[in-house]
């Protein structure tokens, strides 16, 4: 049923009043607004009817109502005005990207971060799926003996890391020669066409007893590999246990327990913003976010949240994505000006970074 212009100024009304207090509104509340000319009486009978309606509903014996999924969904597909980011937030925001950055990996944490920042929520961004990723180098270093990191850059600038462990016979200076062959002997291969035969066979010169060199040789293919998957930056999980609705313990472990599996959360994001793709940006010009509210989350842990999402691009071909996680009541329009503002700023950032035509790997997997 459609609701008319009153029902949708007092369903508009509960939603932003319940946001700012986390409190069940109630009619006597709305009749004191200043923008509001309706007796209580009338608040009460028309707030009875977007409950039966079932936009609004009691949640205790309260006298006060509170949004429902729908309720929230007619809200942010009709109702809730987009502000203007305010200068204090953009200048925030700027300071995040103000710092040099020379990867992608870098600009993506700091868009993660900055948008934890702004919005109180948690943040999450997924980096590029890439067309032809290609091995730029590889680096063992050296921790403490039987601990190696390995550093593995590919050309469009992604960096990944993973702390391994090996026999404690091998030194750095051997760890050298080998990283030095393998990245001699793979640099500009496709990651894909990458197979351990290959790397056994650009490293297998390095002169050390083959055991030991065998070893390595696996953890850096290893290395090689888990830098294609498809990676996440996260911020800001502490601070949903600041809201109300995560006072409960069940619920805070629900949600920490399921935030602890990156790859499955990752996999939900790419998986959302597929409506958001096209073969060109005027499509995410039109649409350019998405939001899934409680129980239009498949994860279980997130039955409790409402997550807003959206694509960034560069060369003109969509990149990777972005998005925030909050409570039901999270402010909406808020994160969507917010995503909105780093958004254009992860854009530009890579727009500076991708000069020399790295935005050719970009953007074929997506499609």
């Amino acid at each position: 049923m459609a609701l008319d212009e009153r029902k949708k100024l007092i369903l508009k009304a509960v939603v932003d009043d319940y946001i700012s207090t986390a409190e069940p509104v109630g009619s006597k509340a709305l009749a004191l607004r200043s923008d509001f000319n309706i007796s209580s009486a009338t608040i009460r009978n028309e707030m009875a009817e977007l409950e039966n309606d079932g936009y609004l509903i009691h949640p205790h014996t309260s006298a006060g109502r509170i949004p429902t999924d729908k309720g929230y969904r007619v809200y942010v597909d009709n109702l809730m005005q987009i502000p203007e980011p305010d200068e204090q937030y953009t200048l925030k925001v700027k300071e995040f990207f103000a710092e040099g950055l020379d990867e992608i990996t870098d600009v993506l944490e700091n868009a993660s971060k900055a948008l934890s920042e702004s919005t109180g929520y948690t943040s999450l961004t997924l980096t590029p799926r890439l067309r032809k990723n290609q091995l730029k180098q590889i680096k063992m270093l050296m921790i403490e003996p039987g601990k190696v990191l390995m550093v593995v850059v590919l050309e469009e600038g992604v960096v990944k890391d993973r702390l391994v462990r090996v026999s404690d016979l091998i030194d750095e200076s051997q760890l050298l020669r080998i990283a030095d062959a393998v990245e001699r002997g793979l640099s500009g291969i496709p990651i894909e066409e990458i197979t351990f035969i290959a790397v056994a066979a650009a490293g297998k010169k390095v002169e050390i007893p083959e055991s030991l060199l065998k070893q390595i040789l696996y953890e850096a293919y290893v290395s090689i590999k888990q830098a294609d998957s498809l990676g996440v930056y996260m911020d800001g999980a502490n601070k949903m246990l600041g809201y109300p609705e995560f006072y409960e313990v069940d619920k805070a472990k629900s949600f920490m327990d399921t935030l602890s599996e990156r790859g499955m959360v990752a996999g939900y994001l790419d998986e959302v913003n597929s409506d958001l793709e096209s073969d060109d940006n005027a499509e995410v010009t039109r649409k350019p976010y998405m939001i899934r509210i409680g129980q239009e989350i498949s994860i279980t842990g997130l039955k409790d949240c409402s997550f807003v999402t959206t694509l960034y691009s560069t060369g003109g071909k969509i990149a990777g994505s972005i998005g925030v996680i909050g409570p039901r009541r999270m402010d909406y329009a808020k994160v969507v000006s917010s995503i909105g503002f780093v958004r254009s700023h992860i854009n530009e950032e890579l727009r500076k970074l991708c000069s020399d035509g790295c935005d050719k790997y970009i953007g074929e997997s997506l499609k």
